[in-house]
């Protein structure tokens, strides 16, 4: 019983401790949580939102620039390559309208078949005709004969070894020779041709073109501003018309210009594509018709000038859309997340225990849908700690009556153990008493044997007699006594019993209010364990309490269960020793009238012991009688020796009984401390959670 007692002592400390732990946890765990520096929502969504925008912002000005290059530099390209086409055209019409001027006065000349006043009249028409040309044309014959206009200067000293003549010399139609140097040092190309006639003489007809007139047309047709242009024989890489007049019949590899040397080393590869040359936009085309490329170049930093304005341009917009976008989502987030900040304030509150916080819900959106939640949920809290408080006050008032009723049962079982344990030392000296009866009647059944052997010597131990008849009226007045004695034990026996009776009664009404107080709250515990689990994690605490409650009602249910299955067999004893105490009570009355009687018969034998000897005869009847008697009193003794011994056994179970009854009167005392120190647990954790 005591080890009971100290189990369920520990198990409500370790109860109350793990308890007190968890709730010290779950304080802990929410300070720390608290104490943490708190990183909003609308800081994560513009930290996320902003560097994606402005990635996404530069990644668009970058692709807008790459492609704007690309569309700028093709259109440079195309316009570059434009200009360059239609710069050759202008020089390969400029080249055919003078070759087609030369083949026809080379035509006239050979179907005229002119004389040579009227071919010095021709030749002589032609001077200062043609920009182009304003020396005019000239002949030349294989003698070294040279024709040439009045007015003109032309001069050979051998013409058979000039450029133009040789060259003349290999075709029949006019074409142009390479630059070369006239006799004055000027810079020229000649158209020449064999004059086909029917002569001994070979005669060749020639015209100078000036290469300061090419250059003029070279950089007169540039379609790009900034670009620039010169004309250069393939065969040597001379220069055959530049801007610079210094450069013309200059070699390419022997500029100190890095980019003509360049350009010399892509055209001796044959690399006439179009390409990028010491930041140079450099394109080629041939000539018709002559060993002639002109070169037009323009500087890239001038083809991306546009490029670059393009760039800074969208760099300004990207950095004003980035501010735009930056403020605009700023707005929105704060107009989003500001009900979620709302509902955070009302989640701290709860958390804190404050369940009179109001939730706004007038979104439509996932927000509004969660504050509503929150909202019911913070109203059905409401209600669970307003029905946990009622419960708890209850649960304490219930289980104050329960602490005041176990004590209440305690005291009475205890009163019944003293009681019984007065009964015990009652039954006992009982037992004593009739022992001694027994032994007595049994002396007195040996006495009158021994009278009866020695009635015939009567007479002569009359004076024995006499004194053993003194002797036996006080033995008998002695067990008048006794027997007087032994049914005021019984009869107080009986009584005891039936408070015993009584007692049983009381305590299997007590019982069954415990009963009543146990299943009660056993079905609280239940409906409590039920919203601690409807609350979650909120009511974790309240379901080990409420776990707790649940046990100690089942452990009072039981306790009262044993109880009554222990009144159960008091009763019975108790309903055995009435029984028996009645027979008791009847055989000592039988008793206590036979002991009357043999306290008179010796009275008689007292007062008529002068005539003994004449009724001798009926004294030894009456002894025999007496025999009999003292017989049936020793077997009536040896009886209620025997039936005094099995209520002394009853009665030592009763006292064993009783104090088991003590002992679990003590324990549901106990539980009902402990279901006392529950409920002001319980009353204290639902105290931090307010409702109103």
């Amino acid at each position: 019983m005591k080890r009971e007692k100290r189990m369920m002592e520990e198990k409500g400390k370790k109860t109350k401790k793990a308890a007190g732990k968890a709730k010290k946890d779950h304080n802990r765990n929410y300070e720390n949580g608290k104490n943490k520096k708190l990183l909003s929502i609308r800081t994560k969504l513009l930290g996320i939102i902003l560097p994606m925008v402005l990635l996404i912002v530069v990644a668009l000005v970058g692709t807008a620039y790459s492609i704007t290059k690309m569309a700028i530099t093709g259109y440079s390209r195309s316009l570059l390559r434009t200009s360059v086409e239609n710069q050759v055209s202008e020089i390969e019409a400029w080249l055919s309208e003078n070759l087609s001027a030369f083949g026809a006065v080379k035509k006239n000349i050979e179907q005229m078949e002119l004389t040579d006043a009227q071919l010095q009249r021709l030749l002589d028409g032609y001077y200062g005709y043609n920009d182009n040309y304003p020396q005019g044309v000239y002949i030349a014959d294989e003698n070294g004969r040279l024709l040439t206009a009045s007015e003109s200067d032309k001069e050979e000293s051998d013409p058979v070894d000039t450029v133009w003549f040789q060259e003349g010399m290999t075709r029949v139609n006019m074409g142009f020779t390479g630059a070369y140097s006239n006799s004055k040092g000027e810079p020229v190309i000649s158209a020449s041709g064999i004059i086909d006639e029917d002569s001994d003489t070979l005669r060749v007809l020639s015209a100078d073109l000036s290469l300061q007139r090419i250059s003029i047309i070279v950089n007169s047709y540039i379609g790009m501003d900034g670009a620039q242009a010169f004309l250069v024989n393939s065969t040597d890489r001379s220069i055959l018309a530049h801007r610079d007049s210094s450069l013309i019949f200059s070699k390419l590899e022997s500029s100190s210009d890095p980019l003509l040397s360049d350009i010399a080393k892509k055209l001796e590869a044959n690399e006439l594509d179009m390409a990028e040359v010491d930041g140079e936009l450099t394109a080629f085309e041939e000539i018709e018709g002559t060993d002639w490329i002109l070169v037009s170049y323009i500087p890239t930093e001038i083809v991306y000038q546009q490029v670059d304005n393009v760039r800074s341009a969208m760099i300004i917009v990207g950095i004003i859309s980035i501010l735009l976008l930056a403020v605009l989502i700023e707005r929105v987030v704060y107009v989003v997340i500001k009900p979620v900040r709302e509902l955070t304030n009302v989640i701290i509150s709860m958390t804190e225990g404050d369940f009179t916080v109001r939730v706004n819900s007038r979104s439509r959106d996932e927000i509004g849908m969660m504050s509503r939640c929150v909202a019911k949920f913070v109203a059905t809290m409401r209600d669970l700690i307003a029905s946990i408080h009622g419960v708890s006050n209850k649960l304490h008032v219930q289980a104050d009556n329960s602490n005041e009723v176990s004590g209440q049962m305690y005291d009475a079982s205890k009163m019944q153990s003293n009681s019984m344990q007065e009964l015990n030392e009652t039954v006992e000296q009982l037992s004593i008493s009739v022992n001694e009866i027994a032994e007595n009647a049994t002396t007195l059944a040996m006495v009158v044997a021994d009278t009866r052997e020695d009635s015939v010597q009567v007479t002569e131990k009359m004076q024995d007699t006499v004194t053993v008849s003194k002797q036996g009226k006080e033995d008998m007045q002695n067990v008048s006594q006794a027997m007087k004695d032994i049914n005021d034990s019984t009869l107080k026996l009986q009584e005891a019993i039936d408070k015993v009776g009584h007692a049983s009664e009381e305590i299997t009404n007590i019982t069954g209010v415990i009963a009543n107080i146990a299943e009660e709250t056993n079905l609280l515990s239940l409906n409590a364990s039920i919203e601690a689990a409807r609350a979650g994690d909120a009511g974790r605490g309240f379901a080990v309490v409420a776990t707790q409650i649940g046990q100690l009602a089942q452990t009072s249910a039981e306790s009262v269960n044993n109880i009554d299955k222990l009144i159960s067999e008091i009763k019975g004893l108790v309903k055995d020793t009435v029984t028996q105490a009645e027979v008791s009570v009847k055989n000592i009355n039988s008793s206590s009238v036979l002991v009357g009687d043999a306290l008179l018969t010796f009275d008689t034998i007292f007062n008529n012991v002068e005539g003994v000897s004449q009724l001798v005869q009926a004294m030894i009847e009456k002894v025999e009688r007496v025999d009999e008697v003292a017989a049936n009193v020793a077997a009536i003794s040896q009886e209620q020796a025997a039936s005094s011994e099995e209520i002394l056994a009853s009665s030592d179970t009763m006292v064993e009984q009783a104090n088991h009854i003590t002992g679990n009167s003590e324990n549901v005392a106990n539980g009902a401390k402990e279901l006392t120190g529950s409920a002001e647990e319980l009353a204290h954790q639902v105290e931090i959670f307010r409702i109103e």
